[in-house]
């Protein structure tokens, strides 16, 4: 006899490692605060481990976007600790920053197939996965031109990206959990 395994779904999970992050990561871009451990820390627990362990589950669920997404999103936060870290402990050069706009534009590039992906789902999907596509490519530019209002606008851009991740995460929690709709999330028709 065969029995259903009724998994928890580990999406919010995920959305809030990213979300949480991608606020406080981009406070500091918009210029509020400088770099300090508390971003590095949730960049290595709850963006990056978190995000990986989500990831993981989704496997389990069978969900390959999800898959992708949360583990691809956990390492990226994983490797942009290593890459503030590293130099600071002595263990390698710092990257140069027309060379870490190479490494936003090929995660630019990443998110905007994962977009693509989130066509047939909900609205804020969709959003999260647009804006965090600009977000990269902003950050991007910044690093290309040393442009520190560009840089400024790419925070206050993922501050808003990094919101409505947290909104997602939230409306699938209490969705779930109230057994009805109480923050929308534009499901498609």
């Amino acid at each position: 006899m065969s029995q259903t395994i009724n998994y928890a779904n580990p999406a919010p999970l995920g959305l809030m490692g990213f979300g949480m992050t991608t606020v406080l990561l981009n406070i500091h871009n918009a210029g509020f605060f400088p770099m300090s451990a508390m971003i590095l820390a949730m960049g290595l627990c709850y963006g990056g481990i978190a995000q990986v362990i989500a990831g993981i589950l989704e496997f389990k669920k069978g969900n390959t976007f999800g898959l992708t997404a949360f583990t691809s999103y956990g390492f990226f936060w994983i490797s942009l600790v290593v890459l503030i870290v590293f130099p600071k402990l002595g263990l390698a050069d710092a990257t140069p920053h027309g060379f870490m706009a190479w490494y936003l534009v090929m995660w630019g590039i990443f998110t905007g197939f994962m977009f693509v992906g989130t066509l047939r789902g909900n609205f804020v999907l969709r959003f999260i996965f647009a804006s965090l596509t600009v977000l990269f490519f902003l950050l991007a530019v910044r690093d290309f031109t040393g442009s520190k209002l560009i840089g400024t606008i790419a925070g206050f851009e993922g501050i808003i990206c990094g919101l409505s991740a947290i909104y997602l995460a939230m409306a699938e929690v209490i969705n779930e959990q109230l057994g009805e709709t109480v923050l929308p999330i534009g499901e498609p028709k």
